[in-house]
């Protein structure tokens, strides 16, 4: 500190500077001590605290990008399956989209849904409807996809299922909320038109005609299935 005090002084003992200007640089001196101390006792332990941001923020970092090439990895094989199957008849979808679910969870439900799709395609509804159904009872999977399982497996069901089954089945889709809601109708129709209930079948393709949020995809087919049902009910109110 005395070295800092002899500057402002020369050799006849004449003050240089003002008494303020010797406190700030006083004042100075002092606080670059403290940091010095400060950084001597704690030093090692901040450059320990930034040293383990840095690994976790490149472990992060690491794992993100593991993450994407997986995801992307994944979508490769699984979009090359599925024009495999369209361009290779004798191509075994068992076997093709077995690979994926095994290496690319990411995919793995996506592929088996292809692979309930590809038995239902085959001719094999009992086995395509216990393939959705377990997707749908993995709570694993996401859930609109467990739900687009459930409505796929109410599909295949809706020729051979009791009305009563499938209105118990498509419970949960039949709320006028449910994004499935049209979906659900549009099934009930064709189990109450197989059991001759022609008037419950025509209010279920209504409700879809009155849904302004119905696809136009669902309208069309809703509008063909009454063309289809009307005769029936004239025909039907005649005999009443």
């Amino acid at each position: 500190m005395l070295r800092h005090a002899l500057k402002y002084f020369n050799h006849s003992g004449v003050e240089l500077l003002s008494d303020e200007t010797l406190f700030r640089e006083v004042d100075e001196e002092v606080r670059r001590e403290e940091l010095e101390n400060i950084w001597n006792k704690y030093g090692s332990w901040f450059m320990a605290l930034c040293l383990g941001i840095i690994v976790a923020v490149a472990g992060i970092k690491g794992w993100q990008y593991y993450q994407k090439t997986q995801a992307e990895a994944g979508g490769k094989a699984y979009f090359d399956a599925v024009e495999k199957l369209k361009t290779d008849k004798a191509a075994n979808a068992d076997e093709v989209f077995a690979k994926i679910v095994q290496n690319h969870a990411g995919f793995g439900s996506l592929a088996r849904l292809q692979m309930a799709a590809a038995k239902a395609k085959s001719g094999k509804i009992a086995d395509a409807v216990l393939a959705y159904d377990a997707i749908a009872a993995d709570t694993s999977v996401d859930i609109p996809l467990r739900q687009l399982a459930d409505i796929k497996a109410a599909y295949l069901l809706a020729d051979t299922t009791g009305l009563e089954q499938l209105k118990k089945r498509l419970a949960p889709y039949s709320d006028a909320h449910s994004p499935w809601r049209n979906a659900a109708r549009e099934i009930l129709a064709i189990g109450a038109y197989r059991a001759s209930d022609y008037p419950q079948a025509a209010q279920q393709l209504q409700d879809i005609l009155a849904d302004i949020q119905a696809s136009p995809a669902a309208r069309q087919r809703a509008t063909m299935f009454l063309a289809i049902l009307t005769p029936r009910l004239k025909a039907k109110g005649k005999s009443n």
